[in-house]
C-alpha cells in the first residue's frame, strides 16, 4: 500500500530539517541584511533637477551624436545623442538626451531583417519537419499494408 504523503520520509529526518532551517535562515539573513545595508547608503547628495524638467524650453541645437569628450556627460549616457536646449524662464543653456531618427530607422530595418530571416528559417524548419513526418507516416502505412 502506497502512502498519500508527497514528502519523502528521508526529508523528515531531524538532520535534514535542521540543514533546511539553517540554509533558509542564512538566505533570509542575507536578503534582509542587504536590504538594511542599502537603506544606510540612501544618504546621497540630492540631485539637481535640470531646468527643462520644470519649465518651458526651446531647442537651440537639434539632436546630434556625442563626440568622445561628451560621452562622459550624464546627458549622453542614455542614447549617445544630445540636443542643446535653452530654458525660457531661467535663460539657461543645458544639454538634454534625445533619440536620433536616423538611428531609430536603422534599428527598425535591422529588426525587420532579423525577423524576416527568422521567418524564413522557421518556415524551412516546419517544411522539413512536415516532410519527415509525412515520410514516417507513409513508411508506417506501407509496413501495415505489407503485413496483410
Amino acid at each position: 500500500m502506497e502512502s498519500d504523503c508527497r514528502i519523502p520520509m528521508s526529508c523528515l529526518r531531524p538532520r535534514v530539517l535542521a540543514l533546511h532551517a539553517l540554509f533558509w535562515g542564512l538566505v533570509s539573513l542575507r536578503v534582509f541584511g542587504a536590504a538594511l545595508l542599502s537603506e544606510d547608503k540612501a544618504t546621497v547628495k540630492p540631485v539637481v533637477t535640470p531646468c527643462w524638467h520644470i519649465e518651458e524650453f526651446v531647442v537651440a541645437a537639434e539632436c546630434f551624436q556625442c563626440n568622445s569628450f561628451q560621452l562622459s556627460w550624464a546627458a549622453c549616457l542614455p542614447t549617445g545623442y544630445i540636443e542643446r536646449v535653452n530654458c525660457t524662464r531661467s535663460n539657461k543653456d543645458e544639454y538634454k538626451s534625445c533619440r536620433s531618427s536616423l538611428l531609430d530607422e536603422h534599428r527598425f530595418w535591422k529588426f525587420e531583417g532579423v525577423m524576416l530571416g527568422m521567418t524564413v528559417l522557421f518556415a524551412l524548419t516546419v517544411v522539413a519537419r512536415q516532410r519527415s513526418l509525412d515520410r514516417l507516416a507513409s513508411e508506417k502505412v506501407r509496413r501495415q499494408i505489407e503485413s496483410i
